[in-house]
């Protein structure tokens, strides 16, 4: 028997019974064989029984362009705007847009584009419209100097106690959290000065309000054998927090509140960040601990910033964290609620280092080079949990990014190696999809290929904005809740190239 068709049965054997069809995606218990070698332009693969549709292309024009954005991955000069996290959002009601008294229709998919220049922006995916000059519609056009003064806008969700939805720029000191308010016309604020400013990516919401973030910021590079500081240096000191932010009023979060930062201890010590000492960061007994299977270790949540005592101006979210002593991880782009936990357990991805020759070094290896899949699980006071290892990257399986759960009983997370690993690999990006079981080897859910306008621009494809939700937009079916899963929907992007965004289709 082959080994797609055991994980297959196991799979099956190990899963409770389950309305998948209405619960979710899935289960997912085949996979593609192999992933895509870093050779031409192959084909994206997808496990047997499910398939794709595009949703949205690059070449897609906008229906109110503004400036040199006038189409869904290009600008006017050719230049890619990567399309990136979605988010899938169902209303009651038509929220109008550019034409007045056109019907946008119930269903749509929301992106932030993650280009820079000032010209990052923010676009809706006009799901029932099947006419292409209304299908996807500009939320942010640019101003009178021509620009929208957005840059690397990665994160997305909607908040059902505001009613607005969230974008995060990933840009590390000058990142931070845009809000939108989902009428017509949209009204666009930032958050700088109650979230603060910092390399958001990952953004959701808790069913009490409170506003989750995880933060993408790359540390200090140090040479990967601490004995030889002429090795390669291609070890990052960990500089990335997780980050909640507590609103004082769930309904308008421009009123303020506290941010706060995960902070893990090991034998009553708190993991922290020391500016003096990356190298000894990266190979530090603490984070051999951290990535080591079976092993749990306390969290609480400290607070860095609070408005009602450090009041609104802008601030650096990053070095506040490091001020209150919180833990940093290496690269954390995205997060996940488990589905009917009471909001009390999540999981996260750090992306670790890319590169092959740090993985080679079992002390890095060891230590989350590879990147890594955390889970949290939070006591009843949500204050206090607990850290685990769910998942110690490898060669085969590493660079997590983006995170979703499938159904109940899988989470699926995308790959986002980079050139450089591709290379030194011969691979591109998958899509994994995980047991939260733990007890089954992980299946290869998308095998990425390569678009030929990606690898001109000298730029892979990656898998991105993969997004499994119902669109709820009431507090009692939002992501996280049982009911979010309930006839779910499943996108991702290819982004770079091309980008092509596409909906994941179950065949029955």
């Amino acid at each position: 028997m082959n080994h797609t068709r055991l994980y297959s049965l196991l799979f099956l054997l190990l899963l409770p019974s389950l309305a998948f069809s209405q619960g979710g995606i899935g289960p997912i218990v085949t996979q593609v064989a192999h992933a895509n070698a870093d050779v031409g332009h192959p084909n994206s693969r997808i496990a047997a029984g499910f398939g794709v549709r595009a949703v949205a292309r690059g070449t897609d024009v906008l229906e109110n362009p503004s400036g040199s954005i006038v189409t869904y991955g290009r600008l006017s000069d050719d230049t890619a705007t990567e399309p990136d996290e979605n988010s899938y959002v169902t209303y009651d009601r038509n929220p109008g847009g550019p034409v007045p008294g056109f019907d946008y229709g119930r269903h749509f998919l929301y992106q932030g584009h993650e280009n820079g220049h000032d010209l990052a922006y923010i676009t809706r995916v006009n799901l029932d419209v099947k006419d292409p000059l209304h299908h996807i519609t500009l939320l942010t056009p640019v101003g009178v100097d021509g620009l929208t003064h957005f840059n690397s806008i990665d994160g997305s969700t909607y908040n059902p106690f505001s009613n607005t939805l969230l974008f995060t720029q990933e840009n590390g000191t000058a990142g931070g959290v845009i809000q939108v308010t989902r009428s017509w016309p949209p009204v666009v604020t930032t958050l700088d000065g109650i979230i603060g400013k910092g390399g958001y990516e990952g953004v959701h919401p808790d069913v009490h309000g409170n506003i989750y973030l995880v933060e993408d910021s790359g540390g200090t590079a140090v040479p990967i054998d601490p004995n030889d500081p002429n090795s390669p240096k291609l070890a990052k000191q960990p500089n990335s927090f997780v980050y909640r932010f507590l609103p004082y009023n769930v309904s308008d979060l421009s009123q303020g509140g506290k941010l706060q930062a995960l902070q893990v201890s090991i034998d009553g010590n708190p993991v922290i960040f020391h500016a003096d000492d990356p190298s000894g960061d990266v190979f530090s007994i603490n984070q051999l601990l951290l990535h080591t299977p079976g092993t749990s270790y306390p969290t609480q949540w400290v607070t860095v910033h609070d408005t009602a005592v450090d009041g609104t101006d802008s601030f650096d979210a990053n070095a506040a964290a490091k001020a209150a002593l919180a833990t940093p991880f290496k690269r954390p782009e995205n997060m996940a609620f488990l589905p009917g936990s009471q909001f009390q357990t999540l999981f996260f991805t750090p992306t670790g280092d890319t590169d092959a020759l740090a993985g080679a070094e079992v002390d890095l290896a060891e230590r989350g080079t590879w990147g890594s899949i955390f889970r949290v699980d939070l006591d009843s006071d949500l204050q206090t949990g607990t850290l685990s290892i769910f998942f110690l990257g490898d060669s085969t399986h590493n660079s997590f990014d983006n995170i979703a759960f499938a159904n109940t009983q899988q989470i699926i997370v995308t790959e986002d190696r980079g050139n450089t690993l591709h290379t030194e690999l011969n691979t591109l990006d998958s899509i994994w999809a995980f047991s939260i079981n733990g007890k089954i080897a992980p299946l290869r859910f998308v095998a990425l290929g390569r678009d030929a306008t990606s690898e001109a621009e000298g730029e892979d494809n990656e898998p991105t904005g993969i997004h499994v939700s119902a669109g709820g937009s009431h507090v009692s079916d939002m992501q996280g809740t049982p009911a979010g899963l309930f006839d779910a929907r499943a996108f991702f992007t290819q982004q770079h190239g091309d980008n092509v965004t596409y909906e994941i289709q179950q065949r029955f």
